[in-house]
């Protein structure tokens, strides 16, 4: 120890809070420093004369180091980690270590170890690298969960999603619609429902998304209920308690006990023990209060048991994807009374004039949009004529719904005082822009007079009417545009054709040919390319013309759409068949 130099170095090592060694060429403590003593967990004289391996356990990367340090000189620097014992017994650590060589007269007398222990930083290092993987995977499951407004897509994406990410096989299960609402109609499903909590019987739920692991996907249906299945969980059940206390709950190392009473029916518990089903997570499905459901998460044979960071994760996941749920289940509610207020309403009015043939149909819009307010209204008028209408409130969803239903009752109402159809715009568009609605609309108005065999066109903003002839074709029938009702313009012209019973007047909303990717020109032009029967039922020409320009029934916007034709002339009826060549065809022009 004289070649350390004298007591005033010593008292150096000895009072810097660095853990300083000195080891000679073999790897032996020759000297010790408080701080160093401290974090191996022994005396300093416990260490002299003492292989590093002995006292403080480097890894192997770590003695390496200083046996390169010996045999070329060259100092270096690294991080490494280890294990010392402490009075509370092992701990972790980890250092950020030099290592230099020493010599005197020329002889290499040993190497200096300095070590400054940076547990802290490595920590903010793992737990910044957590955060980093924590939000890359909510960026993903951002592009994979809620891609659809439809509630059961939304818990199979977040099945698939949690089964690729985080588990080995998820499932989403939620309650079951309220007692007689399994009836209503498959676009409207109830709202989110939460049942008392059943504290002392089983607990219903329904499999709403299931997902595993490609080499579980063979005994999915063994160890899984299939979606749709009602689902019963009994008292003590990890489901249950989860529901229970509104918190998640994680079972590991299950016992065979504890997995017959977390699953719910004992026909799995076989397949269960056979594919290795060790733990279980389950984290209650919220958004805004609600509690929905549940999602479990499932692990097997070599995968980790659940860790608290697990469980954080699942958590955020499951919170988010819950949002997206619920803004689902609000969306097919909303879109549900929509639907069915607008079916109702069109579903009201009288019959046409029995010299006319009518037909109607009306589609709601799929997920790209609400409803809106397209209608359609038959109305009789005095003289044996029939007023036919067609239109389209500006908007989507029960406001639109509801202000169509306004608009039509007053057509109705202005149209009992036998106007020409030009002249009833223009009253309506002074009621609508009286009652200081927000809401324009486009309307456009056939007046048909069998009697005379004429019919009167007239058009506030809305698309041309079409006419399919005798050889199946249809043609646009060209009607001045005036502006939308509702912004108090007016100023609108009706133009007169002849009718036949041989074609087939089409009256239509923008939804039968909208496409987004193309401009208008496009959309009629898909119209006009059509083909249908023309000595067909209108029933039957409708549903051609859907099938053809509505693939599935599922347009992006709503749709509504009329089929009209005389009724030919018979000794029973006494109706005349119409007159011309033209059917519905282009006559004379009055001014508005």
């Amino acid at each position: 120890m004289d070649r350390l130099g004298d007591g005033l170095l010593l008292g150096v090592l000895d009072a810097t809070p660095a853990c300083v060694g000195i080891l000679d060429p073999e790897l032996r403590y020759l000297y010790v420093n408080p701080a160093l003593a401290r974090l191996s967990g022994k005396p300093a004289d416990e260490h002299l004369g003492r292989a590093v391996e002995e006292v403080l356990p480097f890894t192997g990367r770590g003695k390496g180091v200083l046996r390169e340090v010996l045999a070329d000189g060259r100092s270096r620097e690294g991080i490494n980690d280890g294990v010392t014992l402490s009075g509370a017994g092992l701990e972790h650590h980890s250092w950020r270590g030099a290592y230099h060589r020493l010599e005197a007269d020329g002889d290499v007398v040993g190497v200096a170890v300095v070590i400054m222990v940076i547990n802290g930083v490595r920590h903010q290092h793992r737990e910044l690298e957590r955060v980093r993987k924590r939000l890359a995977l909510l960026d993903r499951a951002a592009t994979r969960i809620g891609t659809t407004l439809r509630v059961d897509d939304t818990c199979a994406e977040l099945a698939d999603f949690l089964s690729s990410e985080l588990t080995d096989m998820a499932a989403v299960m939620r309650y079951p619609a309220p007692h007689g609402s399994e009836h209503l109609p498959e676009h409207r499903p109830p709202p989110a429902h939460r049942p008392p909590p059943e504290r002392h019987g089983p607990v219903r739920l329904r499999m709403a998304g299931v997902a595993a692991v490609p080499h579980l996907q063979d005994y999915l249906v063994e160890i899984s209920a299939t979606v749709g299945e009602q689902l019963h969980y009994r008292h003590g059940s990890s489901v249950q308690r989860c529901l229970d206390s509104g918190r998640p709950v994680v079972e590991n190392q299950l016992s065979a006990e504890e997995l017959s009473r977390s699953i719910p029916d004992m026909e799995h518990f076989p397949a269960h023990r056979a594919v290795g089903v060790h733990s279980d997570l389950v984290v209650p499905l919220t958004a805004r209060g609600n509690l929905m459901g549940v999602v479990v998460l499932v692990r097997v044979g070599d995968s980790p048991p659940f860790e608290h960071q697990d469980v954080v994760m699942a958590q955020d996941l499951v919170g988010r994807a819950a949002i997206g749920l619920d803004n689902a289940q609000r969306y097919a509610h909303e879109h549900g009374i929509a639907v069915e207020l607008q079916r109702a309403l069109l579903a009201e009015g009288p019959c046409p004039h029995p010299g006319i043939e009518v037909a109607t149909r009306y589609l709601p819009a799929g997920d790209s949009a609400l409803v809106g307010g397209d209608w359609y209204d038959v109305i009789p008028v005095s003289r044996r004529r029939t007023l036919l209408a067609m239109g389209d409130v500006m908007g989507h969803g029960v406001e639109a719904a509801v202000a169509m239903s306004h608009y039509r009752a007053m057509l109705r109402v202005v149209a009992a005082d036998d106007l020409p159809p030009h002249a009833v715009l223009e009253r309506l568009d002074e009621l609508i822009t009286r009652s200081g609605t927000d809401r324009p609309a486009t309307c456009l108005l056939v007046l048909a007079d069998p009697e005379n065999g004429e019919c009167l066109y007239t058009s506030a903003g809305h698309l041309p009417p079409a006419i399919l002839d005798a050889d199946g074709r249809v043609g646009l029938f060209p009607v001045p545009v005036g502006p939308p009702l509702g912004t108090g313009f007016g100023g609108y012209e009706v133009v007169t054709g002849c009718c036949a019973p041989d074609r087939t007047l089409l009256l239509y909303t923008d939804g039968l040919v909208e496409r987004r990717e193309q401009d208008v020109d496009e959309w009629l032009g898909r119209l006009t390319r059509q083909r249908l029967p023309s000595d067909g039922s209108l029933e039957d020409q409708l549903a051609v013309l859907l099938a053809g320009l509505v693939p599935g029934g599922t347009a992006e916007d709503d749709v509504a759409v009329m089929a009209a034709r005389l009724r030919p002339w018979s000794p029973t009826s006494g109706w005349p068949l119409g007159l011309g060549a033209g059917a519905f065809g282009l006559g004379a022009r009055a001014g508005g």
